[in-house]
């Protein structure tokens, strides 16, 4: 019997290929939205409906949100460089549009937000009583905290059932992102760490944060939480870089004092925001937030309030990552 219909974004993702089939298994009907664009060989064989509409198309997204029960939004535009405007056009502005299409009718929205919406400063144990920061570090993380405020004030004046998860560095097979552009550096030779490697990173296992979205689908008395969602174990940089230098048998990058990296980004980003350029620099503030930074946040709410109780620990799901890069051709055969 099915729970109802559910409709997905974002399921061609690292986070969308994990959720798929374990809402399937959960007995949701389930939709999922694509580009018509999109390639969709990840959700071959799949009992999906593919609904096409573009988070760029305002107008599309009505017909798709049409006889749903259930919204699990994990799509966004990602990244740490460009125009706030790109962003806010598909992470605000398309959200509003959904929300509004689908007022008065889904059971449960469960919405895929980001630690990246505190401020980007050390954190030790920072819970939900934060509040996010809307200057935001890059068009990125400022949108996901916009989109946050929008998705508030649809909870508090059109009673949306809505339930917000905030997970951090989301690693795992299908990571198509983060850990390519790590391998094509240490392949290169230009990958460098920043400061000792002693800080810790907000680790959060695709699959960990599965269980919490399906948590946020089907636990009774959390509509209108927000939940901050990463693994149990936290690492620091310095065995998160090991791990990927020890598969590929390569050396530990060298190190560049934290100080330094502070100071040249502001002529490194300085410089790329003058020539236009569309690509980020090889340094950023954002990637020295994740490379240097303090990065714990507390999950004790989620574990007390949302039932949450993280099962993977990283080496073996970082172990995962990187035999699915193997296999998808992102690591060299010399490698």
């Amino acid at each position: 019997m099915s729970r109802g219909r559910l409709l997905l974004t974002g399921a061609t993702g690292m986070v969308g290929m994990a959720l798929t089939p374990r809402l399937i298994e959960e007995g949701y009907d389930l939709s999922v939205m694509l580009r018509p664009s999109s390639d969709r060989s990840t959700l071959a064989g799949q009992n999906v409906r593919v609904v096409e509409a573009d988070l760029a198309d305002p107008q599309t997204l009505g017909p798709a949100l049409a006889n749903i029960d259930y919204v699990v939004h994990a799509a966004a535009h990602v990244g740490d460089w460009g125009p706030a405007e790109k962003y806010r056009e598909r992470n605000v502005v398309a959200l509003e549009h959904m929300l509004t299409a689908s007022r008065n009718q889904v059971r449960r929205w469960v919405q895929v937000s980001s630690l990246g919406v505190y401020s980007a400063q050390d954190h030790f144990g920072t819970d939900e009583s934060t509040p996010p920061d809307i200057a935001g570090l890059d068009g990125y993380t400022r949108t996901k905290a916009e989109a946050e405020v929008l998705l508030n004030r649809h909870i508090q004046e059109h009673a949306l059932p809505a339930v917000i998860l905030r997970p951090g560095f989301i690693y795992g097979p299908g990571d198509r992102h983060v850990l390519p552009r790590i391998i094509k550096k240490f392949e290169a030779g230009t990958m460098r760490m920043i400061g000792d490697g002693q800080k810790y990173l907000n680790n959060t296992s695709v699959d960990n944060l599965v269980d919490a979205i399906v948590l946020g689908l089907q636990h009774a008395d959390v509509v209108g939480e927000t939940f901050n969602i990463r693994d149990k174990r936290l690492v620091t940089r310095q065995e998160y870089v090991s791990t990927i230098a020890e598969y590929l048998d390569l050396p530990y990058p060298r190190t560049v004092p934290a100080p330094i990296a502070r100071l040249l980004v502001v002529f490194v980003e300085g410089w790329a925001k003058l020539r236009g350029a569309t690509e980020a620099p090889f340094l950023t503030r954002a990637s020295i937030k994740f490379m240097d930074q303090n990065l714990d946040y507390s999950i004790d709410k989620a574990i007390r309030v949302l039932g949450y109780e993280p099962r993977d620990d990283f080496q073996p799901v970082m172990h995962r990552a990187l035999e699915w890069a193997r296999s998808t051709g992102q690591i060299s055969k010399g490698a």
